[in-house]
């Protein structure tokens, strides 16, 4: 990913993945842009608790209801954004986009134009150092093929596209999705298995071969067993680097990871050296203090390993310091093979 070139003072980064090539803290803040027929348009609601959204909207509306999920499922604010109709989503997106502290945003929009709107929305905010995560439902009636064509048209690690719908039909799952990830204090825990609540069915159930389909297809599946909602296996929509078919970004705890790990790094920084001299013993400091952050996501679990920390001047701008450094996600435990070898 790169990033831009600006005269304001401050930390910038950037970031790219590769895969090892070998033989075998709380709940965060949501965005929501939602259909509701009371309200202002593109005015961003803050609410702490269901009770503001009835208050503000009715307990029937659209909007109501999937904040209500979001809170139920760990959500601690969310920002919602009443929408008259399919044309008003991008105002709702751009206003969610300048929002500094929403880590997730969802929205309840079927269209596959509309979430390529979000897609782009949050991809934009990432780079300007607001990373976030979208959540969006598939469409009604579609199958495992349609969902898969979908998640093509989508194709982005900050987009999960979630299957089946509500047993309404309606955007309640993904809601449900967006709050656990939200509720989800470790971002290398992975997402299969988290508990969905507050809704009420699903519109359809998968055989493990259509599972197969979605979920190497882009599409996070999510399923219902004895009364309980749970997800099956957190992934991302992003399958392919231009038409090169790349498996890099599909776990969900991949990005989760960079965007915990990069803003860190970057806000001590910030923190720490706004009015700093570019000096080696500044840049030793630097280093430092990035050497100890990393430290302490690898005493959590979050990475592996790092390695090649550096802090450099930049030989061709004196104000600028070139901070480099790489290191490994820690990867989330799907399954656990068992082989047996019995006597008789």
């Amino acid at each position: 990913m790169s990033t831009s070139i600006h005269e304001r003072p401050g930390v910038y980064s950037s970031y790219d993945i590769s895969t090892v090539v070998s033989g075998s803290s709380g709940g965060q803040n949501v965005g929501l842009a939602a259909l509701c027929t009371k309200g202002e348009e593109e005015k961003i609601y803050q609410l702490s608790r269901y009770e503001q959204a009835v208050e503000a909207f009715g307990a029937e509306e659209t909007l109501s209801q999937l904040a209500r999920i979001l809170f139920l499922n760990g959500a601690a604010v969310v920002k919602a954004v009443p929408v008259a109709d399919e044309e008003s989503y991008a105002a709702a997106f751009a206003r969610l986009e300048a929002e500094e502290d929403i880590a997730v945003v969802v929205c309840d929009s079927q269209q596959l134009s509309v979430q390529q709107a979000l897609r782009d929305s949050v991809c934009s905010a990432s780079e300007a150092r607001r990373e976030r995560i979208a959540v969006v439902p598939g469409a009604a009636g579609e199958d495992p093929e349609a969902l898969v064509t979908r998640a093509e048209g989508l194709n982005s690690e900050r987009v999960v596209l979630v299957a089946p719908l509500g047993g309404d039909g309606g955007a309640q799952v993904a809601a449900a999705v967006a709050g656990a990830i939200a509720g989800e204090s470790d971002p290398a825990v992975p997402l299969g298995g988290a508990e969905l609540r507050g809704v009420s069915g699903l519109a359809a159930a998968y055989t493990d071969d259509e599972l197969d389909v979605l979920i190497r297809g882009g599409v996070t599946p999510v399923e219902q067993s004895a009364g309980v909602l749970s997800v099956v296996r957190g992934v991302t929509t992003r399958t392919k680097s231009g038409e090169v078919p790349d498996q890099t970004w599909r776990e969900l705890t991949t990005i989760r990871i960079v965007d915990d790990v990069i803003p860190t790094v970057r806000n001590a920084l910030r923190a720490r050296f706004r009015r700093a001299k570019n000096t080696e013993q500044s840049r030793g400091a630097i280093r430092s203090q990035v050497v100890l952050e990393l430290e302490q996501k690898l005493a959590r679990e979050i990475i592996t390993g790092y390695d090649g920390v550096t802090a450099q001047a930049d030989p061709e701008n004196p104000t600028v310091c070139l901070v480099d450094f790489s290191f490994t996600v820690a990867h989330g435990l799907n399954q656990i093979w068992l082989s047996a070898h019995i006597t008789v």
